[in-house]
């Protein structure tokens, strides 16, 4: 391999305006694609097949209306007072100019939605009067009724008696002679009796008759009063559940706008939610200040701030110092910005056809300025050393991109590895996200290995500054003052000394001399730095997390302090109700869900919200006591699921959760899941890479233990600042909750990657002193002095380009940037440049030990470039055919 690399160095060096111009074309085309392909960006993190997404499917096809994004917006008053009347009228009208803007679907206006309640509430109180009073009167006509009933009653048994009486006369007149005048008479009285009787008869049925039809009237009034009655209750129930629902403050003093928009938040453009603030801001002349959610007022579309400006600004200055030219260190830069544009450009080119979160061309853009700069560094670093040791230019050019190249190729493999295998999730962002920072990378490695020698050649001594160049001949002429009188073999043992002598001091030497204690010091430190690590909770972030001057943080706060917490990330219950109901029969069986889901700790309210057409699918919304990212809020998720199980039984209604809310539980819990397997795969695979590249067990185990030191010692770092609040004057937290739940994941792949970069470079030096034939020990502060100084530059250039994201513009980035210079802080100068060298001082020999059957079966890939060391120590500076050197002998196998 090192021959090939010294070959595309020595080609690349020839033939220069070839190569720039074949990278010039390859960058035209690129930003090409991205101009005319690029499409937007978001931060969804749905995962496939989760509830979440899939009650969000199952609420855009059976109530579109309600899929839609939304967000919020918060009204105050600039001088804290009550909102005047006219204040609510210009909120009113500016909600309305609102409705205009495309893809908004329409809003809930604050004051109007709560006069409605109000009224509402009026009208059940007045109907609760109404109906008393119904319940009073009916009470009364009952009493009537049943007086004239009874009277009725009397009546019909008087009648009764009178026709008995009748009766018997009727017998006793038959007894009498016919004719005779006793018989007349008593006929008569007996006819006008009949009558009198006939006619009270008539009486009383009309009264019979009146009686039935108040009575009738009577039971039509009682099953009116109850249908009201049902009807109220319902209202009563209705009121009682949307009671925790406000969207004006008690104090009147701050309110909640919705816009409500027929596409997700993830389709709203970027301009179109700027029309929508343009269009609220107008408040400001009223006297009132807008405030905007998260939602709304993200713009994933920038990548870059002035704050990652000021970390290549600090990196730029590393530079300088270590390569005392602005032509020198500005080549890495250069190559570094050529790389992130091909990288990034294409990534964003893919937009168009990839839902690609936000997060996935940053990632790109801050691995790509990192290990861009650090290659390239590697590389004209080593040209360097050998144009003062009088190689000549070109030769220099590529035995360079054979030896340091070598190693960029090698651990640029580790982090391509390790960004790739991200796809191994099962997450499709993190495939998307890993895939895109592992193709930038590779295009940092291909640029660092053609590009550098191509414009190295064009530079030719330029890239060593006048005065280094001055300096360097006092000492060479020293050195050839003292060794004037001395033999060649001499002359070499003197050089030898004086290397062994330079490389017992500084921390190299210091490291070694004090083994056991620098390697002890340093393991506890890290373990104590580690303990915050203990506590770590994930989730996404939410309004809180924004910086403090930010609208979203304003909007997250009053609502927290106005209305609660848990108005800031309601839960989406969703549910699926049993078939031929009626709108009767599907409010109350909503209701009698709703009641349940209150019952549910830490949830202030449940209101059902909608239902559709069919009466088959429900939607209710559910506030919980905290906020989103809240751990009382995961467990409110958990407890909503658990009680699905009962709300079926009790009321054959299965529910599911979908919303933002419970997608980060979701996504985090998935991503808890996804942690072990990938580790496992990326330090499995790394493991063989490593023990591929230096030819030895102990050293690639050493590098993976230290890396372990170094990540659980990065996320306690990132607990005390994010989570618990340390130092958050300094980094700009206001408001510390769990960690984003993703960084865990991307901070093993990339800060492993990393890590390992800096073990191929400081242990390949190591081993290169070794094969050539030092004592173990002393190889291990040889190869520590001579990569010492560039892996710490190459660290702080690293650290700086990563601090340069902890104060980006998007909130998720944050974190992320802070872990990643975390990380690389510690693993450089506490790993790499203590432990290690400290623990292979410590093993000697042992450290290169590898069995000999593994040592016959393995490639021999010469990562340090010592074949060609050999080799062209030997050779002409201008030969072109050179054939592999015998393998070193003192290489110890098993």
């Amino acid at each position: 391999m090192a021959l090939w690399l010294y070959r595309l160095g020595r080609f690349s060096a020839h033939r220069a305006w070839l190569v720039i111009s074949a990278w010039v074309l390859i960058l035209g085309m690129v930003g090409g694609a991205a101009a005319l392909f690029m499409g937007t960006m978001s931060n969804n993190f749905q995962i496939p097949g989760t509830e979440t997404q899939q009650m969000a499917d199952k609420l855009k096809a059976d109530l579109p209306e309600a899929s839609g994004g939304s967000g919020a917006v918060v009204f105050t008053t600039t001088n804290g007072q009550k909102f005047t009347p006219s204040q609510e009228k210009a909120v009113s009208a500016a909600l309305q100019t609102v409705t205009t803007v495309p893809t908004v679907k329409g809003v809930i206006d604050p004051f109007t939605t709560a006069a409605t309640l109000a009224d509402a509430k009026a009208k059940l109180t007045d109907g609760s009067k109404q109906l008393s009073a119904g319940e009073a009167q009916l009470a009364d006509g009952k009493k009537t009724l049943d007086a004239t009933s009874a009277q009725l009653a009397g009546g019909q048994a008087k009648l009764d008696a009178g026709q008995a009486q009748l009766d018997a006369k009727k017998s006793q007149l038959a007894a009498l002679p016919a004719g005779s005048p006793q018989a007349a008479a008593a006929s008569a009285q007996l006819s006008a009796g009949q009558a009198q009787l006939d006619a009270q008869k008539a009486q009383l049925s009309a009264g019979q008759a009146q009686l039935a039809a108040g009575q009738a009237n009577y039971e039509a009034s009682v099953k009116e009063l109850s249908a009201k009655k049902s009807e109220l209750a319902t209202g009563i129930r209705s009121a009682d559940a949307a009671a925790g629902l406000k969207f004006v403050s008690d104090n009147g003093k701050a309110a909640i706008g919705q816009i409500q928009f027929t596409e997700s938040m993830n389709g709203v453009t970027p301009a179109n939610r700027q029309l929508v603030q343009d269009r609220l801001n107008t408040l400001d002349s009223s006297g009132i200040t807008v405030s905007y959610s998260k939602e709304i007022t993200e713009d994933v579309s920038a990548l870059f701030g002035a704050a990652e400006a000021i970390g290549i600004a600090v990196a730029a200055a590393v530079l300088i110092i270590m390569l005392g030219t602005l032509i020198a260190a500005g080549l890495p830069l250069v190559m570094a910005i050529v790389g992130v544009a091909i990288g990034v450009g294409g990534t964003m080119a893919l937009t168009g056809v990839i839902e690609m979160s936000s997060i996935s061309p940053m990632l790109a853009l801050m691995l790509g300025l990192a290990v861009g700069i650090d290659y390239s560094l590697f590389i004209v670093n080593r040209h360097r050393q050998q144009l003062f040791e009088g190689m000549a230019m070109r030769e220099s050019i590529a035995k360079a991109t054979g030896t340091s190249g070598n190693a960029v190729l090698f651990a640029g493999l580790t982090v391509v590895i390790a960004l790739a295998a991200l796809s191994v999730t099962g997450l499709p962002f993190l495939s998307v996200l890993g895939l895109a920072a592992a193709a930038t990378v590779a295009v940092a490695v291909l640029i660092a290995l053609t590009l550098t020698p191509a414009i190295l050649s064009l530079m030719g001594r330029r890239v060593i500054s006048k005065r280094s160049w001055a300096e360097h001949e006092k000492v060479r002429q020293a050195h050839d003052a003292a060794a004037a009188s001395l033999s060649a073999s001499e002359t070499a043992r003197h050089d030898d000394a004086a290397n062994i002598r330079k490389s017992a001091r500084g921390w190299g030497g210091l490291v070694t001399k004090h083994p056991v204690i620098s390697l002890v010091t340093a393991v506890l430190a890290l373990a104590v730095i580690a303990i915050p690590a203990a506590g770590l909770r994930l989730a996404l972030p939410d309004g809180g997390s924004e910086p403090v001057d930010s609208s979203a943080y304003h909007a997250y706060t009053i609502t927290g302090a106005n209305f609660g917490e848990g108005m800031n990330g309601p839960i989406i219950v969703v549910g699926s109700l049993p078939a031929g109901l009626d709108q009767a029969q599907a409010t109350a069986l909503n209701l009698d869900v709703a009641d349940q889901l209150r019952k549910v700790p830490n949830v202030k309210a449940a209101i059902p919200v909608s239902v559709s057409k069919n009466f088959q699918t429900a939607v209710y919304q559910v506030i919980p006591a905290e906020g989103p990212a809240s751990a009382s809020t995961v467990q409110v998720v958990h407890d909503l699921r658990a009680e699905g199980a009962a709300i079926k039984a009790d009321h054959n209604v299965t529910i599911g959760l979908t919303g933002q809310t419970a997608a980060n539980v979701d996504v985090s819990a998935k991503l808890g899941a996804a942690l072990p397997p990938y580790l496992a795969i990326v330090v499995g695979l790394s493991l063989i890479l490593l023990i591929l590249v230096f030819r030895s067990i102990l050293v690639p185990v050493l590098a993976t233990a230290g890396f372990l030191l170094s990540l659980v010692a990065a996320f306690g770092g990132v607990v005390a600042v994010y989570q618990w609040g340390w130092l958050g004057g300094i980094f700009d937290v206001a408001n510390p909750s769990a960690v984003l739940s993703f960084l865990p994941i991307i901070l093993i792949g990339v800060l492993f990657g990393l890590a390992m970069d800096y073990q191929v470079f400081i242990a390949s030096g190591m081993r290169e002193a070794f094969v050539h034939g030092q004592d173990a020990k002393q190889a291990v502060r040889t190869g520590f002095q001579h990569a010492a100084p560039v892996v710490t530059a190459a660290a702080i250039i690293m650290t700086s380009v990563f601090s340069g994201f902890i104060f980006s513009h998007l909130t998720m980035v944050r974190p992320l940037g802070f872990a990643l210079a975390f990380g690389v802080l510690i693993d450089a100068f506490v790993v790499r440049m203590t432990i290690i060298p400290a623990a292979m001082h410590l093993l000697g020999k042992s450290a290169w030990w590898i069995p000999k059957w593994l040592n016959k079966v393995l490639p021999d890939v010469d990562v340090e470039g010592a074949k060609l060391v050999a080799l062209t120590d030997s050779a002409p500076s201008h030969g072109r055919h050179l054939e592999p050197a015998a393998e070193p002998e003192n290489v110890p196998a098993g």
